[in-house]
């Protein structure tokens, strides 16, 4: 803003605003103060005296420019009549001029405004017309820049389609040179039959022998499918063959000849360890039928395959020195540093062939190869003889387990060979299937050996056990010097070791079974389930046998009972023998009790074995294998039948033995006054009877081996048996004797005592049947009169109180028959 004079009226003079001025850092403040500055000069001296900080009469000058004044300088300007403000009319003036100029200002800047938005609005309309303009010729170029590429494409394809033919026509320029070269070498051979002195130089300077042998390889293959390519029908091309015939016969001959030559060098340079000159004589020989005549001359000049006392040494390392028996564990610690002696040279010579030769897989393989035929088959062949089937080895050499445990060492090591053999390196060669095929021979008839095997072992136990029964029956007498004490020990007993050891020996088939076989399941299950049938056929045919000899124990036992049963009219002499040979036989009896318990107990603990290792062992194998199982099982249950048969009659017997001396006690011991003493006036005998007595005494003795073998179902049904034959046997042999009422409470007496017995059998039948004796006995003890009244609670006993009223002393003086008519006609 143009600054006014300062004499001007502020009226008068116009007030000049810039535009200048509203640019920069423009300030309010500083635009007020430049309009009022000179009509307020006061203003400024205020503002310069408050920047001094001094009051001036009694007035302060606030920091804003304002003048504070007292209250009685106040009161005094009160009284005043001047204007206080007179620069306000000067100040409105202005303020109106200032806002004009001000309005002014802004229609000048929304003109320019105006004009400059027209003039960008048009020279952006120029400037896009001038991309769009570019972008036609940016695309423009870009098309002229594809039909260059293309261009330059097509004749890039040109140069190279010249190229190729350029190249083309060099190679059969090249070739056209080496064919007649060729020619020129097949005329030299076509000279003359076995003609080798007019050839070339190349093919006797021994510095191009590699040359010489790749040109002899090339006119030998152009000469033979020559040949094969003759029509005989046509002279010309017979005469051409003839002619090429002799050229193929003098280039059989150089390239054999040639061949020598280097097999000779590689033989001098393998013997010096040269493996430079080894391995380019193999290169050069490696074009005569792929190197193969190279090869395998390496590999048969290995000292291994051509040193007899390699040899010699491999089975002294195996077998130990001639003649003596090598046990399955030495063979296994001799094959087991061959095989590792013989993977340690193969990797030396491993080293050896990766330097030399071209194709050193092949070799390798040939190398392998060799080895598993020669050297590993010379000795499997010393150390494994197939034995006959029909004549096999003694069990003293051995036998058939020997020829089984050294075919397991030592297909388990070869097979470890293998693997080995096949980290070191064998090329293509199927180093498992060879291993395999080695023991093919072997394999084919395994199942047949390992039956066979079992059966001979079966029967060398069988004639130790036999042999060492004999022994014990010879030290311990015969049933004439003993009294029957050998009755039970003359023959061998079951054995669960016996049982444990025929596992056993099927453990160990079936292991070699799982060896042989690991990888085919079907035939792993066919021979397992073999096997397993050989254990069931033994332990069936074992325990049976068993069973069946503690059997004719107790046969022979009820034989001596029967030929010492005591008659009648009998001198006190003979029947005193005659009853001490009773004792004896009843100590037989007893005997040969306990034998068949302790039988059938240990038959019971070999089932449970022989279950219990088909479950962890035999199972899993057969389980992969539809229906194998399933039948394995079925045969276990076959097989033990004949067994569970033996011991049904065998405990069938033992209730006879027991019942038959029962009866032998209680016919020896029971006295007619037992149950009908005198009425001498002496207190009542309360006590059991001394047959009783004796009875309950050898039940709780001979039935002590029986709830120690038996259990479950089968001692229930045991004791159940025994406890009814028991009872009907005490029913007959009461009826034998007559009863008074002080006799019938010692009866009482006695069933009591039996049923206390009969209980620990816990069989509820028997115990309800002693019960009901108990309720019996009472028709011995009540009155005549009270007899009809015994039995209203328990009808089911009135046969037998029939039977028993009989047996009252007083039944025909007391009319009993009369009285009770009536109530067995209306029982009945």
């Amino acid at each position: 803003m143009k600054e006014r004079s300062k004499s001007s009226s502020a009226s008068n003079l116009p007030l000049i605003l810039d535009i200048d001025d509203f640019k920069g850092d423009f300030s309010f403040d500083a635009l007020f103060g430049n309009l009022v500055n000179e009509l307020l000069p006061s203003f400024q001296e205020e503002e310069a005296d408050t920047a001094d900080g001094h009051s001036i009469g009694g007035t302060d000058v606030l920091p804003n420019g304002h003048i504070r004044v007292s209250s009685d300088a106040t009161k005094f300007a009160q009284g005043l009549s001047a204007p206080l403000f007179p620069e306000v009319d000067a100040l409105l003036s202005l303020f109106k001029d200032s806002c004009r100029e001000l309005v002014d200002l802004r229609k000048q800047i929304d003109g320019k405004l105006y004009n400059l938005k027209k003039e960008v609005s048009t020279q952006d309309a120029k400037h896009r017309k001038t991309l769009t303009e570019l972008e036609k010729g940016v695309d423009g170029l870009f098309d002229s820049f594809a039909r260059l590429d293309s261009r330059i494409s097509s004749v890039g394809q040109t140069a190279a389609k010249i190229g190729d033919h350029l190249q083309s026509a060099d190679a059969q320029r090249e070739t056209a040179s080496q064919t007649i070269e060729l020619i020129k070498y097949l005329m030299e051979f076509n000279s003359s039959p076995g003609d080798l002195m007019e050839l070339s130089p190349l093919f006797s300077d021994d510095s191009r022998v590699a040359e010489a042998a790749s040109i002899a390889q090339k006119l030998r293959s152009f000469a033979e499918e020559d040949i094969a390519r003759a029509v005989p029908s046509v002279v010309g091309s017979v005469t051409a063959s003839r002619g090429l015939e002799v050229a193929v016969a003098n280039l059989q001959e150089y390239c054999n000849e040639l061949e020598n030559r280097l097999l000779a060098r590689f033989d001098a340079a393998s013997q010096r360890r040269e493996l430079s000159t080894m391995s380019e004589c193999a290169k050069i020989l490696s074009q005569f039928n792929r190197g193969t005549s190279a090869m395998q001359h390496y590999v048969a000049t290995r000292p291994m395959f051509i040193d007899v006392e390699v040899m010699n040494s491999d089975t002294r390392l195996v077998l130990g020195n001639q003649g003596s028996q090598a046990s399955p564990s030495n063979v296994a610690r001799g094959l087991s540093s061959l095989y590792k002696e013989i993977t340690d040279t193969i990797r030396k010579e491993a080293a050896t062939i990766m330097a030399v030769f071209p194709s050193p897989n092949d070799v390798m393989s040939i190398l392998v190869q060799r080895v598993l035929e020669q050297r590993v088959t010379t000795l499997l062949d010393k150390l494994l003889s197939k034995p006959s089937l029909v004549n096999p080895p003694p069990i003293e050499e051995g036998g058939l387990l020997l020829y089984l445990r050294m075919l397991a060492v030592a297909y388990e090591k070869t097979q470890e060979l293998a693997r080995d053999l096949r980290a070191v390196g064998c090329g293509d060669l199927d180093v498992e299937g060879l291993t395999e095929s080695l023991f093919s021979v072997h394999k084919d008839e395994y199942p047949e050996h390992e039956q066979a095997s079992l059966r001979q072992l079966y029967q060398a136990k069988l004639e130790e056990l036999r042999a060492e029964s004999q022994k014990v029956s010879e030290s311990s007498g015969t049933i004439g010097r003993s009294k029957g004490a050998s009755v039970a020990s003359s023959h061998q007993p079951i054995s669960v070791a016996v049982v444990t050891e025929f596992v056993r020996w099927n453990e160990e088939a079936i292991s070699r079974c799982t060896l042989f076989s690991s990888q085919q399941p079907a035939t792993l299950a066919a021979n397992v389930k073999a096997v397993f049938t050989c254990l069931l056929d033994q332990v069936s045919q074992y325990i049976t046998d068993g069973l069946e000899r503690a059997r004719d124990n107790l046969t022979e036992a009820a034989a001596l009972r029967e030929r010492f049963v005591l008659g009648t009219n009998l001198s006190r002499r003979v029947a005193a023998a005659a009853a001490s040979a009773a004792e004896a036989a009843a100590a037989a009896g007893e005997s040969s009790f306990r034998s068949f318990m302790v039988a059938v107990q240990r038959c019971g603990s070999s089932v449970a074995i022989v279950q219990q290792y088909f479950a962890n062992s035999i199972s899993r194998l057969l389980l992969p294998v539809d229906g194998a199982h399933a039948a394995s099982c079925e045969e276990m249950a076959t097989a033990m039948s004949s067994a569970e048969g033996a011991a049904y009659k065998g405990l069938q017997q033992c209730i006879e033995t027991v019942m038959a001396e029962v009866e032998r006690l209680l016919s020896a011991e029971q006295k007619a006054t037992d149950y009908c003493s005198p009425d001498d006036g002496m207190a009542p005998d309360h006590r059991p009877t001394n047959a009783c007595t004796r009875v309950v005494a050898y039940l709780s003795r001979v039935l002590e081996a029986a709830f120690t073998a038996l259990e479950g179902l089968n001692k229930q049904a045991f004791l159940t048996e025994l406890g009814n034959r028991l009872h009907k046997g005490l029913l007959i042999h009461w009826q034998k004797f007559t009863f008074n009422p002080s006799g019938g409470l010692r009866l009482k007496r006695d069933i009591t005592e039996y049923g206390e017995f009969v209980r620990s059998f816990n069989a509820p039948s028997v115990d309800e049947k002693f019960e009901l004796l108990g309720i019996l006995a009472n028709v011995f003890i009540v009155a005549p009169e009270s007899l009809s009244t015994l039995f209203e609670g328990t009808p089911s006993i009135r046969k037998d109180a029939q039977r028993f009223i009989q047996l009252r002393e007083d039944y025909k003086s007391a009319k009993l028959a009369s009285r009770l008519s009536s109530l067995w006609s209306s029982s009945s």
